[in-house]
């Protein structure tokens, strides 16, 4: 007996989601190509916006809630997954060291991580205290 899905549409929006951030991360990366010797500045920038966007989207779905089910999968795996790039990161710092630039390929090897997991956190906290303030202003407001 085969396994089925819960849910026959949770692929397909996957799908459709990587899609779109694959696209996106592809344009931006042809509209500022990595320089050879460089650090490979729009692949860290879109890593660590797409961690933090992983960061809003959590709170959102974990501790908000009442959100739409495919819309974890829809926006956290497909089009955040399809966005950031960590294969492409790896493949950069190799790149790095390959063409004599180890300290560099050292410093993306371990920034881009880092600056991810910052990423993520910022996402979390920001979310966080813009969801408080809201919610202290609508507080304030109804009780006039």
């Amino acid at each position: 007996m085969s396994a089925r899905p819960t849910n026959r549409h949770v692929l397909p929006v996957i799908a459709l989601g990587g899609i779109l951030g694959a696209c996106a991360r592809y344009g931006l990366a042809q509209a500022a190509p990595a320089q050879p010797g460089s650090i490979p500045w729009i692949t860290l920038s879109i890593n660590v916006s797409g961690s933090l966007l992983i960061g809003v989207l959590m709170v959102f779905v974990v501790e908000v809630g009442g959100t739409h089910p495919l819309l974890r999968p829809f926006l956290g795996v497909g089009v955040l997954g399809g966005f950031t790039t960590f294969s492409t990161y790896a493949s950069e710092t190799t790149v790095l060291l390959h063409g004599g630039h180890p300290a560099l390929a050292l410093a993306y090897l371990v920034g881009t991580p880092l600056a991810a997991l910052a990423g993520v956190a910022a996402g979390v906290l920001l979310t966080r205290a813009a969801l408080a303030a809201r919610h202290r202003l609508a507080t304030r407001g109804g009780s006039r």
